[in-house]
């Protein structure tokens, strides 16, 4: 118990160091991930061993599945390049370059040669301090890589010059001996040839083009030109990043969007429900049915499950188009928070024509107006959220919207129970402070548990997932907290909530406030982290009970 509890403080101190570090050198303005200042987060990162990051800590062994999770989340390519800057929007697709947005993660990214990317970083610190973090982890990886490469005397082996070779057939489109292959990659990481096959098979099937031979190879070529050539790998930070990070200044143009779309359409006076969730399942409940009645659906989740499959994509495309002529507006994120948001008008939507679970009786003046915007990431939560609730303010005139509800639907890790299951909080707890946001969650525990095991109680607001480790986690279970589950926007949302609502009265004081989460993960059971890959199809069920609770609670 005590060398637990001993544990716990050293891991929390290290998350600590992390962040104040990151904080310094983002005001710093660059600094070297192998250098000094880079070690203190490389060393930080390996005294607290994330669950996410594997077998970081091993310095013989590279850890595969973390690095397919940070790889997905990066730029391609980024391997390759010796400098990495971090910007704000400063112009790049105005001058004709041609952005990359990452498969799992949307920022902007552009390589404008071989040895230097720039990436947009628009969703605040938390956006920064997730970068920075995967950026450390792989060159924590690449120095594994490197060692095996280099003898004491720093000669390159034999072996490298074969993976070389195949990186060099590959990237030709010769045909690869695999067997041989497999080999010489297994040497490199520390891996059986077992482990190595199937490390190959799983960055192949990601899709996007990724080989794990080319990953390897570039990230051990890096590391190895930095320490026999001095070519230092760097990461900087732009002036005009430094000098408006946490001002709101994308926030502030995204929601000034939305609301200026809202006044010009009339709907001010309207009953206004804002959704922060993905941008399908709302479309499906309330569109699928009548676009595609042609076809028999038993459900919803039915309806889901037809449209996601590849061969039947055209079939969402028909809902939309359908929506479209039936009060459905999507909004293009032109701000760069990367959040894009659909306004529905439900006096264009026949409520009869509905689901039954949610059918709804109302006249053309008293309809409700959904704004369901995408999910935000970390501490943009606070800064969108805070921003859209403000008064709108053209010329001059100051117009309230007259904002009945807010809805959170979110993924988060679970500290007891398995993916898919449900967590209804009734507080946000800030990871590392003393704040909390105790909330009357409007949501009903019946409804939940009657399909998917289902928990209540406080949720812990962390930083960063990518930061978490079973003995922090674990502590948040056995202490006082008797947390349930961790995400990462929960505080954020309710702070702007309370703000508006109890401080600037910019929305009416007993606002409707409804959060219910479904596990994405469960960080303390080993293959069940974020890094083991996404729900899938177990993710349709928790994602369209959560969808259909709001919308009962809303049009009833």
């Amino acid at each position: 118990m005590i060398a637990n509890k001993e544990r716990t403080r050293e891991s929390r101190g290290a998350i600590e160091r992390l962040y104040i570090t990151m904080r310094h050198l983002l005001m710093r303005g660059t600094y070297k991930p192998m250098g000094v200042s880079g070690q203190s987060l490389v060393e930080s990162l390996l005294t607290l061993r994330p669950e996410i990051y594997g077998t970081v800590a091993d310095t013989k062994r590279v850890e595969l599945d973390g690095l397919l999770y940070v790889i997905e989340r990066l730029p391609r390519g980024i391997e390759e390049c010796q400098f990495i800057n971090l910007t704000a929007r400063e112009g790049f697709e105005e001058a004709g370059h041609e952005p990359f947005i990452p498969s799992k993660r949307r920022r902007n990214c552009y390589r404008v040669d071989a040895e230097r990317y720039y990436i947009e970083m628009t969703r605040g610190r938390s956006d920064i301090y997730d970068i920075l973090t995967h950026l450390t982890f792989i060159y924590i990886e690449a120095e594994k890589i490197k060692n095996q490469a280099l003898d004491h005397k720093n000669k390159i082996s034999q072996d490298w010059y074969q993976l070389e070779e195949i990186v060099r057939q590959e990237e030709a489109g010769e045909d690869v001996d695999e067997k041989k292959g497999v080999v010489y990659l297994s040497h490199f990481l520390g891996r059986t040839v077992k482990e190595t096959s199937e490390g190959i098979k799983k960055f192949k099937d990601a899709g996007g083009g990724y080989s794990l031979y080319r990953i390897v190879y570039y990230l051990g070529k890096r590391a190895i030109l930095e320490e026999t050539e001095k070519e230092d790998r760097e990461i900087s930070f732009s002036g005009k990043l430094r000098e408006i990070i946490g001002l709101h200044v994308y926030g502030d143009e995204w929601a000034s969007h939305i609301k200026g779309h809202i006044v010009a359409s009339g709907m001010e006076k309207r009953k206004i429900h804002i959704i922060s969730a993905n941008l399908h399942s709302f479309l499906n409940a309330i569109y699928g049915f009548k676009a595609l009645k042609d076809h028999s659906f038993d459900s919803i989740e039915d309806l889901a499950n037809f449209t996601s499959k590849a061969e039947n994509q055209h079939y969402q495309n028909a809902i939309k188009e359908y929506a479209k002529s039936h009060g459905f507006v999507e909004i293009e994120d032109r701000s760069g928070t990367n959040l894009s948001v659909q306004i529905i008008d439900m006096s264009k939507v026949e409520g009869k024509g509905l689901p039954y679970e949610f059918e709804f009786d109302a006249g053309k003046d008293n309809s409700p107006v959904l704004i369901v915007m995408d999910y935000a990431f970390g501490e943009q939560a606070y800064e969108c959220m805070d921003e859209l609730l403000k008064p709108y303010e053209n010329a001059d005139r100051i117009i309230t919207l007259n904002i009945s509800s807010v809805s959170i639907m979110g993924k988060a890790g679970i500290l007891e129970g398995k993916k898919g299951d449900i967590m209804l909080p009734t507080a946000h707890v800030f990871e590392g402070t003393a704040d909390n946001y105790p909330i009357e969650n409007d949501f009903d525990l019946e409804p939940f548990e009657k399909v998917l095991p289902s928990f209540v109680g406080p949720m812990i607001t962390v930083m960063g997932t990518s930061l978490q480790n079973r003995d922090v986690l674990s502590h948040f279970i056995t202490s006082t907290w008797n947390a349930v589950g961790l995400e990462m926007e929960g505080a954020h949302y309710q702070k702007a909530i309370q703000s508006a609502a109890k401080i600037r009265k910019s929305i009416d004081e007993n606002v409707k406030v409804r959060y219910a989460y479904y596990a994405s993960d469960n960080p303390l059971v080993t293959g069940a982290t974020l890094a083991s890959g996404s729900l899938g199809a177990e993710g349709v069920v928790p994602t369209y009970l959560i969808t259909k609770e709001i919308l009962r609670k809303i049009f009833n």
